[in-house]
């Protein structure tokens, strides 16, 4: 890599990545804020300088990064023979004969990315949307639900009536949000995270008193555990995602912590998350313990919600013995 300067190197990373899988003979397509190849429709080039592959997003070195990866992995070059492609569909040469440096071709504008503001969202007079949705349709307790709202970790929205969930920092600074819908259409709820919010940070639960941290993939999940397990002592965590960016931050945060238990999903990348989690933390000195819920269950809440549905019934076969027994 010595061959290159910075300015070359800076150059073969300004290159419209759609241009060149264009060049290559794949079909670019744009969809909604991003672009895709027809032929590789797992595929995602985000701002036409960087590329994303689903299909593979476990792959480590295969499965995204800049145009000279793109490169690397569908062409079969290797890094020099890829930043020399791009120099040269750029057109670049050091100097022309008038020993000015020619005009480039293929290049995007470079964009400064800017944050936007972070804000929460104003809070509803009351919180019945809220209760009636946990409890009813994910059947979440009343007392776990009052537990978060009186520690002020969760609230009802007034606009929507979306429920809001906080990641507060360790000064009690609120640096992350998510918001959940209470009206499910088709099955279908509207998620999505506030804007601005710093994703190093989750949904938590904290007990500086406490050494052990649960760690999950959501929000309601995390408060599903507490349910099942009428846990209020440990540290508990909502990564949002199945990346440990907010789990970093809180083991930073937090230097109390000496266990890791993971409760991610049931699911096929929940458990490659979750053996790589495990791996990474155990050689950092951590003990770490894998516990998804149980076979059957994609995650807690949806264990929670069959516990519930026994438990209810049990409870009307038991009513109706009752009244059998009182007729008689």
């Amino acid at each position: 890599m010595e061959r290159f300067s910075e300015e070359e190197l800076a150059i073969a990373k300004s290159i419209d990545l759609t241009a060149v899988a264009a060049s290559l003979g794949y079909t670019v397509k744009r969809v909604g804020r991003y672009h895709t190849l027809t032929e590789m429709d797992s595929v995602r080039i985000y701002e036409k300088s960087h590329w994303f592959r689903w299909s593979r997003q476990y792959d480590k070195g295969e499965n995204g990064g800049s145009q000279i990866d793109f490169l690397r992995v569908f062409c079969g070059m290797d890094v020099k023979g890829a930043v020399f492609w791009l120099l040269d569909f750029a057109g670049y040469q050091r100097m022309d004969s008038q020993g000015r440096v020619a005009p480039l071709k293929h290049q995007f504008p470079a964009k400064k990315e800017e944050r936007k503001q972070f804000s929460l969202p104003e809070p509803s007079s009351g919180n019945s949307d809220l209760r009636t949705y946990l409890n009813r349709e994910r059947g979440i307790s009343h007392a776990v639900i009052d537990y978060f709202l009186n520690r002020g970790l969760i609230y009802e929205a007034r606009h929507y009536h979306n429920i809001v969930f906080k990641g507060n920092d360790r000064n009690g600074v609120t640096r992350f949000a998510s918001m959940r819908g209470v009206f499910d259409q088709d099955g279908k709820g509207f998620r999505c995270d506030v804007a601005g919010n710093d994703k190093h940070y989750g949904f938590n639960d904290v007990n500086e008193n406490n050494t052990k941290l649960v760690v999950f993939e959501a929000a309601i999940d995390l408060m599903s555990y507490a349910d099942i397990h009428m846990d209020f002592e440990t540290n508990k965590l909502a990564l949002g995602m199945l990346a440990d960016a907010p789990l970093e931050t809180f083991l930073a945060e937090y230097p109390q912590i000496t266990a890791i238990r993971f409760c991610l999903d049931n699911d096929a990348p929940g458990r490659k998350a979750a053996e790589n989690l495990m791996e990474k933390y155990y050689g950092k000195g951590y003990e770490v313990e894998d516990c998804p819920p149980p076979a059957g269950f994609k995650d807690y809440n949806e264990w929670l919600q069959a516990a519930r549905l026994v438990r209810s019934m049990d409870e009307e076969s038991v009513s109706e013995q009752k009244s059998l027994k009182s007729a008689r």
